[in-house]
């Protein structure tokens, strides 16, 4: 057994004796508040951004490019796992997080400006991505760089994503969607790991947000205004 596993038993013993007391209201049902959508990546840590420690809080999900899109043989879909608390639990706020140098979002940039070969399970994931952030590419700054161009798509994909919740039927009316972006590479600011609002329910206007949230106005930011 490699170490890194054993390492994880022994810090899920520490969890356990930390926890034993804080799944009593959730045994049997759950009722989280809020479902995120985060991109699956090591160093995005889905609660601990949140600095949640609260079974039952928040619903996670995670994949690749933070997508809420699935394919089915209907067509593009809401993917299931957003969907399931919104339609089961009562959960009425969807947060997409996206974050800086994202690597499905890399992919995908060169995928639509290049050529790469990818394992087929992972060219399915970018294939879902890449008709949302075509005209994103498109639209980019001739003199952006090549980390200026893949992080100002990371905004236009969280910003892609929310506009298919809110065009989706299966999302109630009265349900709140907001986009943010993670930030550990210094690109919005110098503090490592914060979490910066980009789109409240498919507004992206920095002053229109700010006008409209003034209680989350120094979290408020963009770096792209398309």
């Amino acid at each position: 057994m490699r170490p890194a596993f054993i390492e994880l038993l022994q810090n899920n013993a520490e969890h356990a004796n930390e926890f034993q007391n804080r799944f009593d209201d959730v045994q049997d049902a759950q009722h989280p508040a809020v479902v995120t959508v985060c991109c699956s990546d090591s160093r995005v840590l889905q609660d601990h951004i949140w600095g949640n420690d609260e079974p039952g809080r928040i619903f996670t999900c995670g994949n690749i490019g933070n997508r809420v899109v699935q394919e089915t043989t209907a067509g593009e879909v809401v993917s299931g796992d957003v969907l399931y608390p919104v339609e089961h639990t009562g959960t009425d706020t969807i947060v997409v997080v996206g974050h800086t140098g994202c690597g499905a979002v890399t992919a995908t940039y060169d995928a639509l400006t290049g050529e790469v070969s990818e394992p087929a399970g992972i060219e399915h994931c970018l294939a879902l991505l890449a008709p949302h952030l075509e005209s994103g590419v498109d639209a980019l700054p001739d003199d952006v760089s090549r980390s200026g161009a893949i992080n100002r798509l990371v905004e236009y994909n969280v910003d892609r994503q929310i506009e298919f919740l809110e065009a989706s039927d299966d999302i109630p009316d009265g349900v709140d969607i907001v986009g943010v972006v993670y930030d550990f590479q210094d690109v919005y600011s110098d503090r490592r790991g914060e979490v910066h609002v980009i789109n409240v329910n498919g507004e992206t206007n920095v002053e229109t947000l700010r006008e409209a949230h003034p209680e989350i106005e120094s979290r408020i930011r963009r770096l792209w205004e398309y």
